[in-house]
């Protein structure tokens, strides 16, 4: 393996120093590459910097990638409803929106991520998957594995071990899907739960499913296994060598204008602006001395901001100024705690020195920061 690492380095030293154009076409048959980054929108990049660069007409490719821990969510969906967010922030995890669409999925270096380019009319992704199943049988013949109708990888009949996406170009098309190796199961259920009550959305929602490890099946298997031994089956389909050439997707010599495509998939307005539209009916229980106080709030959201915002407060529980301040400022505002944060600093320096008055508002803003 170690023979095979440096290999790869010595051929990628020899790729670098040759135009882009060359090494995007040296292989007539299929191409097969792998990351040497953990981030997830560098590699998120690469996949579109494939798409968007590379004349799949006459190049077949395998992206080979993982990630460290990160939550990935559909074209079309909502992270609200998805994920926890509360707890990717606390676990300082990262959030992204791929190009694709399908469902939400966790990933972290015990998940392989496999993506498949081809010219739209080779696109093929039952293909695809049953490669990769014929990869695992070769390597584990005893392996209960097999494809579903909705281009899911089964264990045993049962457990996901893989999810699937695609985005189809006018001429280019790329298929992704993941492979459970050995990812934390315990984060991976409790991200991909969200506490958000009362949202009301059109975004394609992830469709549950119990998932397994390969490693819980087998202990001796490895990722680097994995991802050879699916290597050479798509070496032998696709009559190229096997051969995995490591790339890095922070280099400009080799993809021009990747950064770019990177800081674009890192930004609130793709991560969360690109969110269709969604209501929030809920009520807030707030405990107040001795009582529970119940506070309807409800928000219509689109493009990530608010555009329409009531609070239904207890009569004179703050003053009237305050209150029509708050609604107007929450207004046109990210659905964000930074911004509910930094409202609350600067309404606060409105209220009168009253530290009941203080405590209340404190009370309030908490609350409104739970729902984000």
């Amino acid at each position: 393996m170690v023979l095979q690492s440096l290999k790869n380095c010595l051929w990628l030293s020899c790729v670098l120093r040759t135009p882009k154009a060359c090494f995007w076409s040296t292989a007539g048959g299929g191409l097969i590459i792998q990351s040497v980054s953990n981030d997830v929108y560098q590699n998120l990049a690469v996949e579109d910097w494939i798409h968007d660069h590379v004349d799949l007409e006459k190049q077949q490719i395998l992206f080979l990638w993982r990630n460290s821990p990160a939550v990935v969510i559909g074209r079309h969906q909502n992270p609200w409803q998805e994920c926890n967010l509360r707890l990717l922030r606390q676990k300082n995890m990262k959030l992204a929106r791929r190009r694709s669409g399908g469902g939400t999925v966790y990933h972290d270096l015990g998940n392989i991520n496999l993506t498949f380019f081809t010219s739209r009319k080779k696109y093929e992704r039952m293909g695809n998957l049953k490669l990769v199943v014929k990869a695992l049988k070769a390597l584990r013949p005893q392996l209960d594995v097999h494809v579903t109708d909705r281009y899911d990888i089964l264990l045993d009949r049962q457990y996901k071990i893989s999810g699937t996406a695609a985005k189809l170009g006018r001429t280019s098309a790329y298929h992704h899907c993941t492979l459970l190796c050995n990812a934390d199961k315990f984060v991976l259920s409790s991200v991909l739960k969200s506490p958000y009550k009362g949202l009301k959305s059109n975004a394609t929602p992830s469709v549950p499913a119990s998932v397994k490890n390969l490693f819980e099946e087998d202990a001796s298997l490895t990722s680097e296994m994995l991802l050879d031994a699916i290597a050479k089956e798509y070496a032998v389909q696709h009559q190229t060598d096997h051969h995995i050439t490591l790339i890095n997707p922070a280099d400009e010599t080799l993809l021009p204008g990747i950064s770019n495509k990177t800081k674009e998939l890192q930004t609130w307005e793709w991560v969360y602006g690109k969110t269709p539209k969604f209501s929030i009916n809920t009520c807030l229980n707030m405990a107040y001395k001795d009582s529970v106080l119940e506070v309807k709030v409800n928000m219509d959201v689109k493009h990530g901001k608010i555009e329409v915002c009531n609070i239904d407060l207890p009569e004179q529980w703050l003053p009237p100024g305050l209150y029509s301040e708050l609604v107007k400022s929450l207004t046109g505002s990210k659905f964000c705690p930074n911004e509910i944060t930094a409202l609350e600093t600067t309404l606060l320096r409105m209220c009168p020195r009253d530290e009941e008055l203080h405590s209340r508002w404190r009370l309030l803003c908490e609350n409104m920061i739970r729902l984000l």
